[in-house]
């Protein structure tokens, strides 16, 4: 079974055994839009009968993942309802993205039972609350840390451009580039605790190519956990109502 997350930047994948629990996998991986094609060979070595699929990247995106794809007819996930043990209790169900809910049903699979904040950190910042008792209750839309660092450059005129550093910038930063660091890590970890204050939740489960940067800023329980959207994929696929 492959489990195929395609964002805006990247393409993320996993291969499991049928029946095996969410997020234990034989094979993951991810590849950048310009690296689409080597997807082919990566999947290539595996018996693969079944595909579920995220994306968000558009219709393009849909074909050429199509016309990669190892089976005839891949299962194209989208928000629903319900599925898996959580209901969406977004206004229009089926607006939510594939992506929030995938994240979502990870989170909740891997950690149930639990008020969560699910917070989804790439291109887009997504800080999502589910209830203990499974309710997706909605959420947050922000852009994503890369977003906010590279927008200052281009919309100010002394402001040079700059990107994450692995340690976390002070608070009150005594220069210019760690003052724009501090300001945009600030930013997402502060929509997170809001969030996470607003629930009330009990944890906060991080991801995203930015996770790194964002999580040491938290100042609540957190659990940094790669790849969400595909362990939400997974549980999609192992619940009984999916298609």
């Amino acid at each position: 079974m492959l489990m195929v997350d395609a964002g805006n930047t990247r393409v993320k994948w996993a291969i499991a055994q049928e029946g095996a629990a969410a997020g234990d996998w034989l094979a993951h991986g991810a590849v950048v839009h310009a690296e689409l094609d080597s997807l082919a060979a990566a999947w290539a070595g595996h018996a693969v009968t079944r595909a579920i699929v995220s994306n968000v990247a558009g219709a393009a995106m849909r074909d050429k993942l199509a016309a990669l794809l190892p089976v005839a007819l891949p299962e194209w996930f989208g928000a629903q309802a319900e599925l898996a043990g959580l209901r969406n209790r977004y206004r229009n169900p089926a607006q939510l993205g594939a992506d929030r809910f995938a994240a979502a049903l990870g989170a909740r699979a891997l950690v149930p039972g639990k008020a969560l904040v699910v917070a989804t950190c790439g291109t887009a910042t997504t800080v999502d609350g589910v209830t203990a008792g499974g309710d997706f209750v909605g959420g947050m839309i922000l852009p994503g840390l890369g977003l906010m660092l590279s927008s200052l450059a281009r919309g100010t005129a002394q402001l040079p451009e700059t990107s994450a550093a692995a340690t976390l910038p002070p608070s009150f930063a005594d220069n210019t580039l760690d003052a724009i660091r501090s300001g945009c890590i600030a930013a997402q970890a502060g929509a997170i605790e809001r969030a996470f204050a607003a629930l009330p939740a009990e944890l906060c489960i991080v991801s995203g190519g930015a996770a790194g940067h964002v999580a040491p800023a938290l100042s609540l329980p957190c659990r940094m956990l790669d790849n969400i959207v595909l362990v939400g994929l997974h549980a999609a696929a192992l619940a009984p109502t999916s298609s």
